[in-house]
């Protein structure tokens, strides 16, 4: 699992019929400070999470099941909203 910020909304009227009644969102992985990681990408939302909101995500085989859905092509999940995080040195 790890952190990302939504960053936006994806809508598409043709997909595959695994993914049909799937709110998708695109997301960016966070470092441990809050930036930025790597690339956006496109996660199932299964909390009803928002534009901004920090959430966590679920990824590879672990995101097909926490989406209920072990056949459908999902690589990544949103799987809580986070209230508040913090990191010890």
């Amino acid at each position: 699992m790890y952190l990302a910020k939504v960053r936006g909304t994806v809508v598409s009227t043709r997909k595959d019929d695994r993914l049909v009644g799937f709110k998708l969102l695109v997301i960016h992985r966070l470092d441990t400070a809050g930036g930025f990681i790597g690339m956006p990408a496109i996660a199932v939302d299964t909390v009803d999470a928002g534009v901004g909101e920090t959430v966590i995500v679920t990824a590879g085989s672990s995101a097909r099941y926490a989406a209920s859905r072990h056949d459908a092509p999902i690589d990544a999940t949103i799987v809580g909203i986070v209230d508040v995080v913090t990191v010890e040195d």
